[in-house]
């Protein structure tokens, strides 16, 4: 018989069932994405159906909603996706220990590598295309371009704030930035002119660009 003077203890809350359902949600969403970046690079975008995507997925159609509800949302996360991949975050933190221009060198071969790319390329195309929607242009460069300017302009502004560089405003050098490392060749890829750069031909052409703008943002010496 219970003592009815002692404490009694808290009752211990249900056990959670355990299973894979995390994991396994994280899988499809995984393969949805991967099917996704590929359809959309081999097929553009209008000729890309979400049935198509969860069969190459391997789920149902009905997943692939459940996980990212329509197809412009499915695609915004893709480019995402792969721009994470390519210029992840700690790119941008900045070191506090290394030199300026090995960690912009580093930023812009990432860069450079990404724009350059087979799928950036097509995915660009796909967006300069008359039959593209300008909401779907707005949801990509949200996604896209706007995430990486962002980044590299706070990487700056860290930087300025060290005094290691000069800049009034960030967001335009990040984006000055930009400009010099796509350059010429860049265009050319666009327009079909030439293949991806040969490993010599961006080392080139990043080393260039950064060496212009640290020249163009160095702190001068006061008067």
């Amino acid at each position: 018989m219970t003592d009815p003077t002692s404490p009694v203890a808290p009752a211990k809350p249900p056990a959670k069932a355990s299973g894979p359902g995390r994991p396994k949600d994280l899988g499809k969403r995984a393969a949805i994405l991967d099917a996704a970046k590929s359809l959309f690079v081999e097929q553009g975008y209008n000729g890309v159906s979400m049935d198509s995507i969860a069969a190459q997925a391997g789920v149902s159609k009905l997943t692939v909603y459940s996980h990212f509800g329509d197809k412009e949302t499915l695609f915004t996360e893709a480019v995402k996706s792969t721009c994470v991949a390519m210029l992840p975050d700690a790119l941008f933190v900045p070191d506090a220990e290394g030199p300026l221009r090995d960690q912009l060198m580093g930023i812009g071969h990432a860069f450079f590598s990404m724009i350059t790319s087979a799928e950036a390329v097509a995915v660009q195309r796909v967006m300069m295309a008359p039959e593209t929607d300008d909401r779907l242009r707005e949801m990509f460069w949200v996604a896209g371009p706007q995430r990486t300017t962002d980044a590299l302009a706070d990487f700056l502004q860290a930087r300025v704030a060290r005094g290691e560089l000069e800049i009034e405003d960030c967001q335009t050098a990040a984006l000055q930035l930009m400009t010099l490392l796509k350059g010429e060749l860049h265009t050319h890829m666009m327009c079909g002119l030439r293949p991806t750069p040969a490993e010599c031909d961006a080392n080139a052409q990043v080393g260039a660009s950064v060496d212009f703008f640290l020249r163009a943002y160095a702190p001068r010496p006061p008067a």
